[in-house]
């Protein structure tokens, strides 16, 4: 924090992202991760968000969902926001007007190559006066790619290149890790759990959570009336959503949360479960 205004750096950089034991893909990411780090902020603040380029070539970085002004919202070539060339840096600064929700950066350039290398991250606008409503709050982001050079069936540990041109995908993961490399989400008896789902890639997802019903509180960022809300056990995570999913704790155990796609729950097709998958653990 500086004479009112919160810094934030980002790093656009290759990255080594081990997404099971022994298996590293060459990704590209932020701050030396994919997904990069989750952004916090509140409703008035007045961010700068200074953003390195250390790729190849050129890229930019959108705000998804957040209402910028226009030579902020890093698209450049549709908007007035610049693009950000390799070894260069360009300052987003803008007014976070977006009442408390969960969101979404990613790069706008060349989408189909750099946003399918790993260029995602969150951005959360915090709600200041929640008063103890809910005691766990977790982020997902999920992501799929193509790992070069893999078996039939399967994986072998080493470091492999993505082809971010084949939707032939057979890696899915959760916070940039497959099952059972995903970390669980730990709860206790009693507790108001919230899950925030994001999607920025390509597929869509049914998300489904076992042994519990949840109310969906939130779409895109914007809260849901307590009279309108539905209540599911599976949630369509399409390319471009996030949705807010809560849930009492009320079912000790330990439950899987995963894609409901069949070969999403795989790694590289092995008989052994995988993929898009992790669990709600109790404690």
């Amino acid at each position: 924090m500086k004479n009112g205004v919160k810094y934030f750096e980002l790093i656009a950089q290759p990255v080594q992202r081990e997404i099971l034991p022994g298996l590293y893909i060459n990704a590209w990411g932020y701050n030396g991760s994919t997904p990069g780090p989750t952004i916090h902020v509140h409703t008035g603040d007045y961010v700068n968000i200074r953003v390195y380029n250390r790729l190849p070539e050129s890229t930019s970085v959108h705000w998804h969902g957040l209402d910028v002004p226009n030579v902020m919202d890093g698209a450049p070539g549709m908007t007035s926001s610049p693009e950000i060339g390799p070894g260069n840096y360009f300052d987003y600064q803008f007014q976070v007007t977006n009442p408390p929700g969960t969101h979404m950066y990613h790069a706008h350039m060349d989408a189909m190559r750099q946003e399918m290398m790993g260029l995602q991250g969150g951005l959360i606008i915090l709600e200041p006066n929640e008063l103890g409503r809910i005691h766990r709050d977790y982020f997902l982001m999920f992501q799929e790619f193509h790992v070069d050079k893999q078996p039939m069936r399967g994986y072998t540990p080493g470091v492999y290149d993505l082809d971010p041109h084949n939707m032939d995908y057979n890696f899915f993961t959760i916070n940039g890790r497959c099952f059972p490399n995903t970390k669980p989400l730990e709860v206790c008896t009693g507790e108001n759990v919230r899950i925030r789902l994001s999607n920025a890639m390509e597929t869509a997802h049914p998300i489904h959570l076992h042994g519990h019903q949840f109310y969906v509180t939130a779409s895109d960022g914007n809260t849901i009336s307590p009279g309108q809300r539905l209540l599911k056990n599976n949630i369509l995570v399409a390319s471009g959503d996030t949705w807010d999913i809560e849930f009492l704790a009320n079912n000790p155990g330990q439950w899987p949360l995963h894609c409901h796609i069949p070969h999403h729950m795989t790694n590289n097709m092995s008989k052994s479960g995988g993929g898009m998958m992790t669990t709600v653990l109790y404690r």
